[in-house]
């Protein structure tokens, strides 16, 4: 009797095992089951759906999982992205309300959250400190940005201030001044926030001086290029590759070249390009960015106050008004070719109080703004000037914007030669 009660006993723990692999079994059928019924989707997919994201939620979504975090931070992401960006104009805004500029609550208001430049850079936190805080809130400056599409205004914030002004823009980062150090400058992606402090340089008043920010392919890096004017009136040039430690001087123009730096230079056709006076310019001052060499261009008209060169779509151009109710568009290619050629004439009525501000790259676009602020955008293509809504909403004063272009680019990555072509192609 007992060893009939043992086997059955054995038989039943053999049963109980047997039904715990099968039930493990069907568990795992219904796991690879319910996998089979989600459709694959290919990374380049993945990608094509990324790149329509909003910079904001672009931002969030790396961090979503491993994988897009990869496919966000890669090199082919991050020129696809470049190539597909549109021109827009970065510009800064008082934290308090009131002064300087006029504009709608919405564009004005200010996050608590909102990433400090000064406190990143240096390691701080805005907290009172025996009773005051360590960074005055009435000396900020909000970051933000403006982009025309379709005759329409559409602002932009990135959530972001400074104390500094902003310098110089080139392929999605910036040059602001370092108000915490004198004389100091910061690179910064106000996409992705990455920033550095750069190396002191020469220091001079900013009306005694200019700054270029340009991409040398022939190294695949950055240069950043400042002119100085010294108490003989002589030019200086001191150039600073990013990621370098120190500056190196260069030959400056030659003497009496530069009249005046209140003109913002242009990059484009490779050299940095500025306009050496406010009124009669005949000539522009080029410097090459692949040997650091200085020339001078002669120009098919002269450049008047309201004229201006411009990058038109990778090419330099040179908006200039014509007496007879005409705007000409002339195309310089190369620095070493043909000469400027004429793209084509604007005869829409007189336009000579209309300033060129910048180029659209995706809508090609000549953006132009008159006397009273309002901003107008004229079709390369279509040839058709319209007036763009702006909607009560006041545009940055002169020297307080700068054309620029949202990207992911980083100083310490080299840009790939087909997203400049794809740039550089009109």
């Amino acid at each position: 009797m007992a060893k009939f009660m043992a086997e059955k006993g054995i038989s039943l723990l053999k049963l109980a095992e047997e039904r715990a692999e099968l039930k493990k079994e069907l568990e795992e059928e219904k796991r690879k089951l319910k996998q089979s019924l989600i459709p694959y989707i290919p990374n380049g997919c993945i990608s094509n759906i990324l790149l329509r994201l909003p910079l904001e939620s672009l931002q969030r979504t790396r961090f979503v999982c491993k994988m897009w975090y990869k496919i966000i931070n890669s090199r082919n992401f991050i020129d696809v992205h470049l190539r597909s960006s549109e021109s827009v104009i970065i510009f800064l805004v008082p934290a308090i309300k009131g002064a300087f500029f006029h504009y709608d609550n919405s564009v004005l208001q200010t996050n608590l959250d909102a990433f400090s430049v000064e406190s990143k850079l240096f390691q701080l936190q805005s907290v009172p400190f025996l009773g005051r805080s360590l960074l005055d809130q009435s000396s900020l400056f909000c970051m933000k940005f403006m982009e025309i599409r379709g005759g329409k205004i559409k602002m932009g914030d990135y959530k972001t201030t400074c104390l500094g002004n902003i310098r110089a823009s080139c392929y999605g980062l910036i040059i602001l001044d370092n108000v915490m150090k004198k004389g100091g400058l910061i690179v910064m992606n106000p996409v992705t926030r990455e920033l550095s402090r750069l190396p002191l340089g020469t220091l001079y008043p900013p009306n005694d001086e200019s700054y270029g920010l340009a991409y040398c392919q022939n190294i695949g890096k950055f240069k950043l290029v400042h002119l100085f004017r010294d108490e003989m009136q002589f030019i200086g040039c001191e150039i600073l590759i990013l990621g370098d430690n120190s500056w190196k001087m260069v030959d400056g123009p030659g003497f009496g070249l530069l009249g005046w730096f209140g003109y913002d230079p242009i990059f484009a056709i490779g050299a940095i390009h500025w306009v050496p006076h406010i009124d009669h310019s005949d000539y522009i001052v080029s410097m090459a960015v692949d040997d650091d060499k200085f020339r001078v261009i002669q120009l098919p008209k002269s450049c008047r106050t309201c004229d201006r060169i411009v990058e038109i779509g990778g090419n330099l151009g040179f908006v200039v008004h014509d007496e007879v109710n005409q705007t000409d568009v002339w195309i310089l290619r190369d620095l070493d070719g043909e000469g400027w050629t004429k793209k084509f004439s604007i005869g829409e009525g007189y336009l000579g109080d209309m300033t060129p501000l910048y180029f659209s790259r995706i809508s090609c676009e000549i953006i132009f703004k008159d006397k009273d602020g309002q901003l107008y955008a004229y079709d390369c293509g279509l040839h058709l000037m319209r007036k763009v809504e702006m909607k009560q909403v006041g545009f940055p004063a002169d020297g307080w914007f700068l054309p620029h272009v949202n990207s992911l680019i980083s100083w310490r990555m080299p840009v790939d030669d087909d997203s400049v072509q794809n740039i550089l192609s009109l």
